[in-house]
């Protein structure tokens, strides 16, 4: 019997940080809520992250998943949106140790290569994927919604095949 799994899915900014809860249960995976937090780039950078680190914190109390899905960044060709991607990132990460959460990282290749099938997607590609898998009306906007939703579609449709590895002395 397939348990049900509850996964919140995080594409990390400081200005805009996309969340989407999916779960999978007999029926498939569907989306329950996503969205995207916005913090003012007129706020100090403190309280910019203190609002993120407080909504994340929200969204874990209240939705309780059972895993937080964050996107790995390995590069950034600018250093400063690299900076506040890590930041941002680093805020999640600490939300979700607090409340006991488990976490996953997956890098923007494994999630677009496990949604589309392509791991150089482009982000419309990522949108019409995540609309199709979770039989959405329309396509999730801004991408950054729609990458937190294929983060948590990434992690849950991989779960089965990354226990099966493991359950035969593989690597997971």
């Amino acid at each position: 019997m397939l348990e049900r799994v509850f996964a919140l899915g995080i594409d990390p900014g400081l200005s805009r940080c996309g969340y989407g809860l999916v779960r999978r249960g007999r029926a498939g995976i569907e989306a329950m809520s996503a969205g995207v937090i916005k913090t003012p780039a007129t706020d100090p950078l403190a309280t910019r992250l203190a609002s993120l680190h407080g909504e994340i914190r929200r969204l874990l109390d209240e939705a309780a998943p059972d895993v937080m899905v964050v996107e790995r960044v390995l590069f950034q060709a600018n250093a400063r949106t690299a900076m506040a991607v890590g930041q941002a990132s680093g805020v999640a990460l600490v939300a979700a140790a607090q409340v006991g959460c488990l976490v996953v990282e997956y890098s923007p290749n494994e999630v677009k290569q496990a949604v589309t099938g392509y791991g150089s997607a482009t982000k419309d590609q990522v949108q019409r994927m995540v609309q199709a898998l979770l039989k959405l009306p329309a396509r999730p906007s801004p991408p950054d919604v729609a990458d937190a939703l294929a983060l948590a579609i990434c992690h849950l449709t991989g779960t089965g095949l990354r226990a099966a590895v493991a359950a035969a002395g593989g690597a997971s």
